[in-house]
């Protein structure tokens, strides 16, 4: 009722003097109380608190009254609005500035922006140098908002926009935080895919300002998770206990914060366990194939080895290819033997000589002249009789007695 009354200003005169405000109440002000049983004193004093709740009408002031929290991702504009309005009586230059308030009460401010003398000066804060400006070229207008470009994480923290025009001053903080989208996540399935196995699918982002939240979604059949699966929306997995072939299918994981989100996507396919005993019979003939081949490759080496040693003794063996030399009784003996055929030769007829020197080429040779000469057998004695030796120029000559091999005896 007080608020209303001083807002409607019922017959109630007032005027600034001196930076104070002045009530003049008239008589039909004065008629008014006393009607609802109230005196002047009463008026002043419910009045006085009104003016000083809902603050004063006049002098500069920050008009905006958007949100002072904002969130941004990184990479992108934001606008930090700082409206103001001015009054007569603010006749002094007019000066903003845009800094960037410390964490710690005991560091100083940084001045990022500022406006003076009918001019902008935008390069006082190093890292942000390039990416900030005014968002109105004439910020006298009533504009003194500021735009950050190309937002980075390490932009976040609070900014404050002061206005001063003397006498008036006024400013108006904003808390930044500037999150980081998720990357790509990354979607992979671990366990076998075998019906009535337990397996895990899993789905993880490297970037992204947390918290991040993981959501799983079927994009295939009737588009419903399986009833025994069990999420994590935190850790980003999905674990399929029991599975069946009615699991198979493709998979969506949609890894976001407050700022962005983005997925991808996993295959499923799950299949019957293959035939146990088929396959260890298979292994057991692997295994009796592989046996078989190194025994005959034992066999084959043991064989090529004994091969080989028998080759070795058989370069070794002595063999006796020339006779022994002969005694000197027996050299005379064969040149005495020679001079009598000489002899014997000179002394034949035509015919028996035909019949001596006919070569014989037309006979096989026997084993008895391949075998080596110590084992030759003692030839037959001749037919020729004495006289007939004598007659023919031959000389009786002694001749020792020899063994098989050709020794004296």
């Amino acid at each position: 009722m007080l608020r209303e009354t001083a807002e409607r200003r019922v017959n109630t005169k007032h005027h600034m003097s001196g930076g104070k405000v002045v009530f003049i109440p008239t008589p039909v002000t004065k008629l008014w109380f006393k009607s609802r049983g109230m005196d002047l004193r009463t008026y002043c004093l419910c009045l006085f608190n009104v003016i000083l709740l809902a603050g004063p009408a006049c002098g500069l002031q920050i008009t905006s009254t958007g949100p002072t929290s904002i969130e941004k991702a990184s990479g992108e504009t934001v606008k930090l609005d700082c409206q103001f309005t001015l009054a007569a009586e603010d006749s002094g230059p007019l000066d903003i500035e845009w800094s960037l308030q410390p964490s710690d009460n005991q560091k100083e401010e940084k001045v990022v922006i500022v406006y003076s003398g009918d001019r902008a000066f935008e390069h006082y804060y190093e890292p942000l140098k390039g990416r900030v400006h005014f968002n109105s070229p004439d910020p006298k207008n009533g504009d003194a908002s500021m735009n950050i470009m190309g937002l980075k994480a390490t932009d976040t923290g609070t900014y404050q926009c002061k206005v001063k025009k003397v006498p008036g001053i006024s400013s108006r903080k904003f808390l930044l935080t500037v999150m980081v989208r998720p990357s790509k996540p990354r979607c992979y399935a671990e366990g076998q895919t075998h019906a009535g196995k337990d397996m895990v699918l899993r789905c993880s982002s490297v970037e992204g300002t947390q918290p991040l939240q993981y959501i799983w979604e079927r994009t295939t059949g009737n588009k419903l998770l399986p009833p025994l699966a069990v999420l994590d929306p935190v850790g980003g997995t999905m674990s399929l206990r029991n599975a069946t072939e009615t699991a198979s299918g493709t998979y969506k994981c949609i890894a976001k914060n407050r700022v962005g989100a983005e997925e991808c996507s996993v295959e499923v396919n799950i299949t019957q366990p293959p035939n146990t005993a088929g396959v260890i019979a298979g292994v057991i003939i692997c295994i009796l194939l592989v046996l078989i081949l190194l025994a005959l490759l034992l066999f084959c080496c043991c064989r090529a080895r004994n091969k080989k040693k028998y080759e070795k003794e058989i370069a070794y063996e002595i063999r006796e290819d020339v006779p022994p030399p002969k005694s000197r009784v027996s050299t005379a003996r064969s040149f005495t033997s020679v001079g009598s055929q000489r002899s014997s030769l000179g002394s034949m007829s035509p015919s028996n000589l035909h019949e001596y020197t006919k070569p014989q080429y037309d006979k096989i040779p026997s084993e008895e002249y391949e075998r080596p000469p110590s084992h030759a057998p003692i030839p037959p004695p001749s037919r020729m009789a004495g006289p007939n030796l004598s007659r023919m120029g031959a000389i009786p000559v002694m001749v020792p007695a020899q063994n098989r091999d050709g020794s004296i005896v």
